[in-house]
């Protein structure tokens, strides 16, 4: 088989995949915890001591206020989500 008729099949499969609700459920079961790891992990790396100090208007100040939250969960929404895609797909036979 070439390339273009491997591709095509597989692209097939996923497709068929993407249509059924278990893949959606198991989607959220990856990316909601996923997202919620990361996001905590970026917190930490970010603003550990402002966490850790109890000084929640400096956490807000550097991640989110001025728009700053947009770019904070934007990436982290978009990358919890193609990450829970791609592991989704593998492990569903």
């Amino acid at each position: 088989m070439s390339f273009i008729q491997n591709f095509t099949a597989g692209a097939k499969i996923v497709f068929a995949r993407l249509q059924t609700k278990l893949f959606w459920q198991n989607f959220v079961k990856v990316a909601v915890p996923f997202f919620i790891i990361v996001t905590l992990i970026s917190l930490l790396m970010n603003s550990w001591r402002e966490i850790f100090a109890g000084d929640f208007a400096a956490v807000a100040q550097v991640n989110f206020n001025d728009g700053k939250w947009e770019d904070f969960f934007g990436f982290k929404l978009f990358f919890s989500a193609f990450y829970a895609l791609y592991v989704t797909n593998k492990k569903m036979k």
